[in-house]
């Protein structure tokens, strides 16, 4: 059997960093194309690789390449079975366990009972218009066919399901500008701001529960720019708001939601502008592959409350959960760990699905 944690050590010793993905993806591409019995294709930094077994079903195993930015912890350092390094967990981890499913079925020591994608692409981590599965989306759709997936973002044990949208708005308010010793014959934009922002401190939280996962959603204001000079009252303000949903709305429902709440603190002439929207994704656990990965392995399962490509794939017509080795919570921070324990237990998972199917 491979061992995990020294193949993610190796992983995250190959820097890959948003846009600088190509020494990963290479060797991504050598290791697949040394199964003779895997059509691997690669459009640029995007690697996939399919088996052709005749199943009646077909699972994907998607993983994405890219790091944030190094924070002193580029390179791999293993103390006993814990290995701590960029990318470990977000996502190293997840890619080395679908990395050794691939060696598996290429040895001939795992027959699968579904026929498999792996997908490895590139820069998840940056602006939406760069990810790799859109790329592939786009350019390539026949090979992100099938019928479930998995994304191995890190979830410390848990199937995540689905995900929540994520919706930036701002909202600017006008008033009129005065010297600040003459107050009163101006209005302070920044001022106005004050009740908007009640408003939004105040939003009443929902919690939906679909498929038996519970989602939470949020609104928050990120930030703020407004005023003109240390002696002048500011004219404009403008406020950006994030709100995360639930996927029992629509962006554009959540979106609505959103303008409703803030009307009353709203005058003719202030605007509201949708900055960028992404779609959630509902938890998907009622396909027969999902629901057999939560039951086969007895895996606890709690709504995905970030945004993940879970949505992307869902967008695409194919129901996706979230399931990877590492800890969520110290993904992207120099405290990036994953332990030999929650590879293996991942591995685990996956591995009974694939052997296993429906």
């Amino acid at each position: 059997m491979t061992d995990l944690l020294a193949l993610t050590a190796e992983l995250v010793d190959i820097a890959s960093p948003s846009f600088d993905e190509r020494a990963i993806a290479d060797v991504v591409e050598q290791r697949l194309r040394a199964a003779p019995a895997l059509r691997v294709d690669r459009i640029g930094d995007n690697v996939v690789a399919r088996t052709d077994l005749g199943r009646d079903q077909r699972l994907l195993l998607v993983g994405h390449t890219d790091t944030v930015p190094a924070d002193d912890n580029e390179r791999a350092v293993v103390e006993g079975d814990v290995l701590h390094g960029l990318g470990s967990a977000d996502m190293k981890g997840g890619l080395a366990v679908f990395l050794a499913l691939a060696d598996e079925v290429a040895a001939g020591t795992l027959d699968p009972a579904v026929d498999l994608t792996w997908v490895f692409y590139a820069t998840e981590e940056v602006a939406a218009v760069h990810n790799g599965l859109g790329v592939l989306a786009r350019e390539a759709p026949e090979l992100l066919a099938g019928d479930a997936a998995v994304l191995g973002e890190p979830t410390d044990g848990w199937l995540e399901a689905g995900c929540q949208g994520t919706i930036r708005l701002t909202a600017t308010l006008h008033g009129a500008r005065a010297h600040t010793s003459r107050p009163w014959t101006g209005r302070n934009a920044v001022h106005r701001l004050g009740r908007l922002l009640a408003l939004v401190e105040a939003f009443p939280e929902r919690r939906p529960v679909l498929d038996g996962c519970e989602f939470r959603e949020a609104l928050q204001a990120v930030a703020v720019d407004g005023g003109v000079a240390g002696n002048v009252v500011p004219d404009r303000a403008t406020v950006t708001l994030n709100h995360r949903f639930a996927p029992d709305r629509s962006a554009a429902e959540a979106e609505a939601a959103v303008r409703t709440l803030l009307a009353p603190a709203l005058e003719d002439g202030d605007e509201v502008a949708l900055v960028d929207a992404a779609a959630a994704a509902r938890p998907g656990l009622d396909h027969p592959l999902l629901a057999a990965l939560r039951d086969r392995g007895g895996l606890p399962v709690r709504a995905k409350l970030g945004w993940t490509d879970v949505a992307r794939l869902v967008a695409l017509g194919i129901p996706a959960v979230n399931l990877g080795p590492g800890d969520p919570l110290l993904a992207h921070t120099r405290h990036e760990r994953v332990t030999r324990d929650q590879l293996e237990r991942t591995h685990t998972a996956v591995r009974d699905l694939v052997a296993g199917g429906a």
